[in-house]
């Protein structure tokens, strides 16, 4: 795949990995009550108020907006609507799911998990070891009065990823949702992954682990990592970052 090509040493040895925030989300919080102007992006601190400010107006949301139905949607409310008085946890601990699971940042050094870099509905986007409050927001939906909030962020969240990514390279792997809020023309070097399975079946929770996997493969190992996987299943794509692939 030659991933390397061009890269300088820090580069390959350090790369950050863009990946999206789970569904789910873990509840309650050990530190302390949750700003918007916490953690590494708090430049972004005036769009994360008016992302909370647009969710209280909604009342929280809806079962359209959250998507989500029964208990699932009493918790997303009841966090949207108290977000200024939830407590955080850092993103490595808030964020669950399969991907999270194979990830397990929990056994990662504090270095590799601040090379996590998360593109979110509500935060923009966070740093792996940033104050998180408990939320339900999705990027790829409309609110009001915003707009669908991937194009919304867009300028905002491509502008702070630049300035964290200056000198590094940058390992993509987000969905398509997450990937509309980056505009197309970012000035960053690196690569975007994909996984695919040839039989043409759907990946599900099998391509989402796999998927934290080969991120714990990169944080670890670095890019060369992408050269050496293999999985039973799954085979990557690779093309550079804002190919459009």
């Amino acid at each position: 795949m030659g991933v390397n090509a061009g890269t300088s040493k820090p580069s390959i040895a350090a790369p950050l990995i863009l990946l999206p925030p789970s569904e789910g989300k873990a509840t309650g919080g050990t530190g302390r009550v949750w700003s918007p102007d916490d953690g590494a992006f708090g430049a972004l601190a005036d769009r994360r108020r008016d992302v909370v400010a647009a969710l209280a107006t909604a009342g929280g949301g809806s079962e359209k907006l959250l998507g989500v139905k029964g208990d699932h949607l009493a918790r997303g409310l009841a966090a949207n609507r108290s977000l200024l008085q939830n407590p955080s946890l850092p993103a490595w601990q808030r964020y669950t799911g399969v991907v999270w699971d194979h990830l397990a940042p929990d056994s990662l050094p504090a270095a590799s998990r601040r090379r996590i870099v998360v593109v979110s509905g509500l935060l923009g986007v966070v740093r792996g070891d940033d104050p998180v409050p408990e939320y339900r927001l999705r990027m790829g939906v409309s609110l009001a009065p915003l707009g669908k909030l991937s194009t919304w962020w867009r300028a905002e969240v491509s502008a702070a990823l630049e300035r964290i990514a200056r000198g590094r390279l940058v390992v993509d792997l987000l969905p398509q949702e997450h990937r509309a809020a980056l505009l197309p023309d970012i000035g960053l070097r690196g690569v975007t992954v994909g996984l695919v399975d040839p039989s043409g079946k759907p990946g599900g929770h099998f391509a989402k682990a796999a998927k934290g996997r080969l991120a714990r493969m990169v944080l670890c190992d670095g890019v060369d990592a992408i050269d050496r996987w293999v999985d039973d299943r799954f085979e990557l794509t690779v093309s550079p970052f804002g190919s459009g692939a």
